[in-house]
């Protein structure tokens, strides 16, 4: 996916492209975990749309649940959709860093390269 080390760092353009891909790929995965988080708030817990949106959104973000869960099936998809959300925070974070990241190692090998 990255180009190989001893390849030329990927100009700007290129790289702002790069971005541009991994942020629509995350853009994706939120909207499909916040699908998933609004059927089954919908779901288990009764909740209208727009709280169920509010409920996974608040998860999502990493601030957790706003309403009253009625009943324990809803408890229980709460705790394991919280535990999701905080893994999709991470992946998120670590996805969009990925290219950043690896444009400065890039840098700094071709550079200690032109040195020797």
């Amino acid at each position: 996916m990255y180009e190989h080390v001893s390849t030329r760092v990927l100009t700007f353009r290129l790289f702002l492209w790069r971005l541009l891909r991994h942020f629509g790929i995350v853009v994706a995965l939120i909207v499909v975990s916040l699908a998933i988080g609004m059927a089954g708030y919908r779901g288990f817990a009764g909740m209208t749309w727009v709280d169920a949106f509010l409920n996974s959104c608040m998860l999502l973000g990493g601030m957790g649940p706003v309403g009253e869960l009625p009943n324990t099936p809803s408890k229980i998809f709460a705790g394991v959709y919280a535990l999701y959300a905080g893994l999709i925070f991470v992946v998120s974070v670590g996805f969009l860093m990925a290219p950043v990241v690896h444009r400065i190692f890039h840098q700094l090998h071709a550079e200690y390269q032109d040195r020797n």
